[in-house]
């Protein structure tokens, strides 16, 4: 058969094996959620020093807290708060990045000039340093963090959709529909934009580990989430203490955590697979 070969089918097969993997955490999500929002039988807050540190039960799958709170109730919740404000940040940090990113790349000039030194100052140090120091300066809370997470971001996904926009407006079609009269509006959102969106699909869902484990770290540390909201991060601080004497607690969320990476980073993998047009030149 002309164009097979086992290369061919081992990267097929390793596509469907991913996009079946994918496909069943986004149905396990929104499972998750419905169940949350209608069946939950605990109030996640709610303390019972009576019922505290109790083991898996019936009444309670993976048993209580220190305050004798549902874990299971507080971890599915949990995963709500870390998840749902990771994708606000990845989100908000896309849509500031790709319209900043396309003008300095198709203006060039005074603009392109005034980005690149702003995105050298967020760059010349480690994400992770800007936005300890960035939460620091805005004060503990999950809010005062996203917005952190935001501002280190969005330098990142600027920088990408500039150095498309470079190399896609020295081709043809870019010449032909400036030729034609169109607006440089137009040419941005009809015609660069769509080169741009399976980069960002690439970096975001790669993004998206990261910013979960900011977002858990920053919680660990205090930064984050505050006592008593549910969060992956504030319950593995929570739990420190009782380590020795009931290990379960710290290891739910961070089992949680480590899964919710992995596949985030397996997503990462499939649309770097789908996007790369390189990849797919070169087999």
């Amino acid at each position: 058969m002309k164009g097979f070969s086992l290369k061919t089918f081992k990267g097929n097969n390793r596509h469907s094996w991913q996009l079946v993997i994918v496909s069943f955490f986004i149905v396990f999500v929104i499972a998750t959620v419905i169940y949350t929002f209608f069946y939950l039988r605990y109030d996640p807050t709610l303390t019972n020093l009576e019922g505290r540190l109790q083991k898996i039960s019936f009444q309670h799958p993976l048993g209580t807290d220190h305050l004798g709170r549902d874990v299971l109730t507080r971890l599915l919740l949990g995963g709500q708060q870390t998840i749902g404000y990771s994708l606000l940040a990845l989100v908000a940090a896309v849509l500031i990045g790709i319209p900043f990113g396309l003008i300095a790349g198709y203006k060039r000039g005074m603009i392109d000039r005034i980005f690149m030194r702003i995105a050298d100052g967020f760059l010349a140090f480690p994400d992770t340093i800007v936005a300890i120091v960035l939460a620091g300066l805005l004060g503990a809370g999950i809010g005062n963090l996203v917005l952190a997470i935001i501002l280190v971001k969005w330098v990142n996904y600027a920088r990408l959709v500039r150095s498309t926009v470079l190399t896609e407006v020295q081709k043809e079609y870019v010449l032909v529909a400036r030729i034609n009269g169109l607006p440089a509006s137009t040419i941005m959102s009809k015609h660069l934009l769509p080169h741009i969106v399976g980069h960002v699909l690439v970096m975001g869902s790669l993004d998206l580990g990261k910013i979960i484990l900011l977002i858990s770290a920053f919680s660990y540390i205090g930064l984050g989430a505050q006592p008593p909201t549910p969060e992956w991060g504030a319950m593995l601080n929570d739990s420190r203490p009782y380590f020795q004497s009931m290990p379960e607690l710290m290891i739910y969320p961070g089992l949680a955590i480590v899964i919710v990476v992995l596949i985030s980073n397996m997503v990462g993998d499939y649309f770097r697979d789908r996007f790369d047009v390189k990849k797919e030149v070169r087999q």
